[in-house]
């Protein structure tokens, strides 16, 4: 049953007309501590303006909104084509909104396209290693009210959507330089409270591990091109890579952390792939352009916003699917020996 205006009311402790003030948009506001009462009370309970419930319970929007962590990143934009294309020609609009890994900033982006009546939702984007429970709980109110929601990469417990086994194919990356000849490692590791890239960095060590090979060193750093650049810039200052032993492989949660790492290896002078081999992970259409070619991890992103966006269309009970990344071996780790 869905909640109502006046339950907010009770909640909160004020009258109907002082909640509807509140929620309903009226240029009358109460004081700010009332108004926060009463929108805590909104969420706690699940409340939805009666427009809103109404016309998702009819499954009459013709909106949905697609939350990604940054539009400008060849991985998102990639779904987001990949989205377009399963919403096909339906009629259905995309709202888009980019957010950054910022969970505030998410929640008050989901929020908002629930006022504007979107009939489905899409996450796409790692979600936090813990403190994820406030969205968990506004996507379950969401479908309770008739929303339907998928997320892309890794589906909470209550909404469906697209799982990429980033443990699994990293460690299928991992296979794939060890047969090449490569034995020292780097993993820059990006973000660790992201899932994702914690999942890529375990899944890559565990596999040298069970190979009896312990990487030279493991860094953590922002899980972008900037994030790349620094880390890689630190252990070239610093001298850590001890490329003074020979070829070091150099492996990147992400492939715009890899392009990064790749623009502070040519200020360095330092050659890829004779003195530091590197890889990625995602097989973003940017790489077309990088030379020498990219060695990754090939995820089919345009078909996974594809599915995403036909699962939310299909409706029903929450659906789940599980996506393997490939590995593809480019120039960048052909293991060679200095002359």
């Amino acid at each position: 049953m869905a909640v109502r205006l006046t339950d907010v009311a009770s909640e909160a402790g004020v009258s109907l007309a002082t909640a509807s003030r509140v929620l309903n948009g009226s240029a009358r506001k109460p004081a700010e501590g009332i108004a926060e009462r009463v929108r805590a009370a909104a969420t706690k309970l699940g409340y939805f303006p009666n427009a809103q419930a109404q016309a998702l319970a009819r499954s009459s929007t013709q909106l949905i909104g697609l939350l990604v962590h940054d539009i400008a990143d060849p991985y998102f934009s990639s779904i987001a084509k990949g989205v377009q294309r399963g919403l096909g020609d339906t009629g259905v609009q995309l709202l888009l909104s980019s957010t950054g890994s910022d969970t505030k900033l998410e929640l008050s982006a989901l929020r908002s396209f629930m006022s504007h009546r979107t009939g489905a939702v899409i996450l796409a984007g790692s979600r936090p290693v813990s403190g994820d429970e406030e969205m968990a709980a506004a996507l379950e109110n969401y479908q309770s009210n008739g929303g339907a929601v998928a997320m892309v990469g890794q589906p909470l417990s209550v909404a469906g959507g697209i799982q990429i086994d980033n443990y699994g194919s990293a460690g299928l990356l991992a296979a794939e330089l060890l047969r090449l000849g490569h034995r020292r490692f780097v993993v820059l590791a990006g973000n660790q409270q992201l899932v994702t890239a914690k999942h890529r960095a375990e899944g890559f060590i565990s596999k040298l591990e069970k190979s009896g090979i312990t990487p030279l060193l493991v860094k953590e750093g922002a899980f972008t091109r900037e994030g790349g650049y620094l880390a890689m810039s630190d252990l070239l200052a610093s001298g850590e890579l001890g490329l003074e032993d020979g070829q070091v492989c150099v492996v990147c949660v992400s492939d715009v952390m890899a392009l990064g790492a790749l623009v502070a290896l040519r200020e360095r002078g330092v050659h890829v792939p004779r003195d530091v081999a590197i890889a990625g992970f995602d097989d973003i259409p940017t790489l077309a352009d990088v030379v020498p070619s990219l060695t990754t991890v090939r995820l089919p992103l345009e078909e996974i916003g594809r599915l995403a966006g036909e699962m939310v269309l299909a409706g029903g009970e929450p659906k789940r699917m599980v996506i393997e990344g490939v590995p593809v071996i480019r120039q960048s780790t052909e293991v060679l020996h200095r002359q």
